[in-house]
C-alpha cells in the first residue's frame, strides 16, 4: 500500500481529510516534537485507527507532507507518484 493510499484509507474510515486530522492533532498540542505513542493512542481511541494507518498520520503530523524519494515511481506496491502527499482529500487529488 502506498503512503498516499494509507491517507486515502484513513479518510474513508474517519470521514476526515488528512489535513483536518492534522489540524485536530495540533489542537490537542501534537506537533513535530511529539513522540509517536501519544498520537497513535489518540488516533486509536478517537478514530479506531490501527498502528499502520496511525503511523502514516504520525509522519504528516510531525514531519509534514514530504516523503522520501526512495519509493517514488518505483513501480512497486509502495510506489507513490510524488514525494509530496496530498492532504486535502482524495476527491480533489490531481494525481489519484
Amino acid at each position: 500500500m502506498t503512503f498516499q493510499a494509507y491517507l486515502d484509507s484513513i479518510e474513508t474510515k474517519t470521514g476526515l481529510t488528512p489535513r483536518q486530522l492534522i489540524e485536530k492533532a495540533h489542537e490537542k498540542g501534537f506537533d513535530e516534537n511529539t513522540k509517536a505513542t501519544p498520537i497513535v493512542e489518540w488516533l486509536a481511541s478517537d478514530y479506531g485507527l490501527g498502528r499502520g494507518h496511525a503511523m502514516a498520520l504520525v509522519h504528516v503530523i510531525t514531519k509534514g507532507p514530504q516523503i522520501s524519494d526512495k519509493h517514488v515511481g518505483t513501480g512497486t506496491t509502495h510506489s507513490d507518484p510524488s514525494n509530496t502527499l496530498w492532504l486535502d482529500g482524495k476527491a480533489t487529488n490531481p494525481s489519484p
